[in-house]
């Protein structure tokens, strides 16, 4: 496609296009070409380049490529499907459509990933983990996720992991001050675990739980995030908190739905000034009130006062239902 353009030496081409970029004058629709001499910068058509011009530069005609506008999802399906990525591994939902062309779309569009998957499964069984399809790709359930200089090696089937609690792991890091005891009672594969020991290297992190395969890789990336002051227990939260009696500052219970039934082990664990950071899943017409209820009869038993520090909505879980945190401390 022939255009108005202007020649110009290529030691003065940089010059040349700011200037012109910052008057206007610059089409960014096609892509500035050059031969062994001179740079073509191409013009607007109609500009006035009375006052722009430069000594040596030459209005002339040459031949340009349009730019290629990337490809989106939006452009190749018509809509922005719903998933999430965990490392080079993204994760439809299994209502999604055509799987297939959803799969092919996100795999043009996002290079570094390497595989698809669709859930088969919610969360289930006695591990918390999920059942997947492979929908294009390389099929495995194992990657690395990298969040807040982070990496956390992980086979999805084997334990359960989200990248949507990023933020939260982060703002819990930031209520930890040096020296403290925390205790980590579903650690997983370690992420609330292995920021806060990274953030935090004068902490002593215990990281609880029961199932094996996650503990697996909760050892390895303790190795591959080169963290010293993680200990992780394989094992039920409630009989493995009969060995850190009295120890925790920070007490992390993420585990909605069932985190209640645990409540007695945690504040055995706990002592005057620990802080509980409880999750659960709850309905809008009660986000709060129960779960706190079941907090403050739990600490009573013990001898234990409650003090709410904070509640917050971490994400929606279902139509209806939220994922909720319920901060308190003991005294």
């Amino acid at each position: 496609m022939k255009q108005q353009c202007i020649q110009v030496d290529k030691k003065k081409g940089e010059s040349v296009r700011k200037v012109l970029m910052e008057n206007g004058a610059l089409d960014t629709s096609v892509r500035i070409v050059s031969d062994e001499s001179y740079i073509y910068i191409p013009l607007i058509s109609a500009v006035d380049l009375k006052d722009l011009l430069f000594e040596d530069l030459q209005v002339t005609e040459h031949d340009f490529k349009v730019h290629e506008k990337p490809a989106t999802l939006e452009s190749i399906l018509g809509h922005i499907p719903r998933y999430e990525v965990i490392g080079n591994i993204a994760l439809l939902e299994s209502d999604e459509g055509d799987l297939e062309t959803t799969a092919a779309a996100l795999l043009k569009v996002q290079p570094h990933l390497h595989t698809v998957l669709s859930a088969l499964s919610p969360v289930e069984g006695e591990f918390r983990t999920r059942r997947f399809t492979f929908v294009k790709g390389e099929n495995t359930t194992q990657t690395v996720h990298r969040e807040y200089s982070c990496k956390y090696a992980i086979d999805m089937e084997k334990a359960y992991f989200t990248p949507r609690l990023a933020t939260e792991r982060s703002r819990i890091l930031e209520q930890v001050k040096d020296g403290e005891v925390i205790v980590d009672m579903f650690a997983g594969v370690g992420p609330f675990s292995i920021l806060i020991a990274k953030g935090r290297p004068s902490c002593r992190v215990v990281a609880i739980d029961k199932n094996p395969e996650a503990v697996k890789f909760l050892r390895h990336n303790i190795e591959l995030n080169a963290v010293s002051n993680v200990e992780a227990v394989e094992g039920d939260a409630k009989e493995e908190a009969q060995r850190y009696i009295g120890v925790a500052d920070h007490i992390i219970m993420n585990l909605p739905h069932t985190a209640q039934e645990f409540l007695g082990a945690a504040i055995v664990i706990a002592k005057p000034g620990t802080v509980i950071h409880y999750y659960d899943i709850t309905p809008e017409s009660d986000l709060y009130s129960t779960s706190l209820g079941h907090i403050e009869s739990a600490a009573s038993k013990a001898g234990f006062a409650v003090e709410l520090i904070g509640t917050r909505i971490v994400r929606s879980y279902s139509p209806h239902q939220f994922n909720v945190c319920i901060e308190v401390k003991l005294y």
